[in-house]
């Protein structure tokens, strides 16, 4: 699949509220199709540069919103999963709904988390493709320098987000022991399918993680223009057969 239909799949797949963040990659390859290869100092080419510097500042004002809160989002589940185990009363029915609700919350951050970090690795691939195609139109090498700056930007920083899906899972272990126990209370037995996480995000999820596997298998990208490591655990449900195989990026 190439890369633009696959970008427009993610944009068509993602959380509502994140469709506008992502890169105008067809407006930046209509500017280099307009951009002469023995002329290219023209308003074409301006208007790309700009465009790109344009792009980079709205992935990283994006970045930096969702990181806070993030981190604020962390904190408040952290408090939650305290309080609930401090309470305990499994045969509580308002325990029960609470314990399901932030078992399903933690479940959604936890996507959401993923979510982000596929955002920044498809954009940093967009950029990166959009400019080997604007070195190969032009005969220039915009490619790497511009590059060298990308990685020095806030988006493509995911340290941070990788630390929090790490804590995130951690916090899982308590919640869903203290969920176990629940559970064996006979009125609640429906809370598994209140305590599943929303459908579309936990798709969305599954879709990302394959995605970013798939960035990492040697595209035309690959080498110095790679993206690092896929610092995430590896998951079983992404080995199950009812799922499809990735198709290739090209």
């Amino acid at each position: 699949m190439k890369f633009g239909k696959r970008l427009k799949k993610q944009i068509d797949d993602t959380i509502p509220e994140w469709k506008d963040k992502f890169l105008s990659y067809k407006n930046l390859k209509k500017l280099v199709r307009f951009i002469s290869a023995a002329h290219p100092s023209t308003k074409a080419e301006a208007q790309f540069v700009e465009l790109l510097n344009s792009e980079i500042e709205k992935f990283n004002s994006f970045f930096i919103e969702q990181e806070e809160e993030f981190i604020i989002r962390q904190r408040e589940l952290q408090d939650r999963i305290e309080k609930l185990g401090e309470r305990f009363e499994p045969s509580d029915a308002e325990y029960a709904a609470e314990m399901a609700q932030t078992r399903k919350d933690i479940v959604n951050f936890h996507g959401e988390m993923v979510l982000l970090i596929n955002y920044s690795n498809v954009n940093y691939t967009g950029l990166a493709k959009i400019l080997k195609k604007y070195d190969k139109r032009t005969g220039r090498l915009l490619r790497l320098p511009f590059i060298e700056i990308v990685l020095k930007q806030p988006f493509f920083t995911t340290e941070l987000i990788s630390k929090l899906v790490k804590k995130c899972e951690t916090m899982m272990d308590p919640i869903f022991s203290l969920a176990s126990a629940v559970e064996d209370q006979a009125e609640t037995k429906e809370m598994d399918s209140a305590a599943i996480a929303e459908p579309s995000i936990f798709k969305n999820t599954v879709a990302a993680l394959v995605t970013m596997q798939e960035l990492r298998k040697g595209s035309s990208t690959y080498g110095h223009f790679s993206l690092p490591p896929l610092n995430l655990p590896e998951f079983d449900f992404l080995q199950s057969p009812s799922l499809p195989s990735p198709i290739p990026i090209q």
